[in-house]
């Protein structure tokens, strides 16, 4: 019975993320080709100078992810939560400033899978302080503002199940 129920949860997230824009989706496989040292992401993603440049910085953004997986509050003391949210919101930023992620939802899906189920309930909260600073264009602020839905913002709780789905670079489909 476990299995049916992994496979569903795969197959709904493997459906939301057919539901993001091609470059959300391509954003997101390079972004947790970085952030999981999984891949060359040069090898993989970069296609001009530009986008190498792009990676470069991407690396260097991310360079704090194993230390902010170590930093997920455990009990939610003040200290804890501060130690995180700060780190996790600049690395927010980094990746909304893009502007290739253009949702809460796009958004939550790349980080479940950076950090890790034990990271959900901040989301939303790191969500919206990195798209309410300036850094983001305000055209952008509202869109990404807009995309928070009330029950998103407001949930009572957030499932402990980590995510089953990562999805990877695909040769035939990245090079068209």
């Amino acid at each position: 019975m476990a299995t049916v129920g992994t496979a569903n949860l795969a197959i709904g997230e493997m459906r939301e993320f057919a539901g993001f824009r091609p470059c959300e989706q391509r954003y997101i496989k390079r972004a947790l080709d970085i952030g999981l040292a999984r891949n060359d992401a040069f090898k993989l993603w970069g296609r001009s100078e530009t986008e190498n440049t792009a990676i470069r910085r991407q690396y260097v953004a991310y360079q704090d992810m194993k230390t902010l997986r170590a930093l997920i509050p455990a009990e939610g003391s003040m200290g804890e939560v501060e130690r995180f949210i700060g780190k996790l919101v600049r690395m927010a930023v980094f990746d909304l400033e893009q502007e290739k992620i253009s949702s809460f939802s796009a958004f939550r899906f790349l980080y479940e899978r950076l950090l890790g189920a034990e990271a959900r309930a901040y989301l939303p909260a790191a969500f919206c302080a990195a798209a309410a600073l300036p850094q983001i264009r305000p055209e952008q602020r509202k869109l990404l503002l807009q995309s928070l839905s009330e029950a998103a913002a407001t949930a009572p709780g957030w499932s402990d199940v980590d995510p089953s789905f990562y999805p990877e670079f695909i040769e035939d489909v990245e090079a068209a």
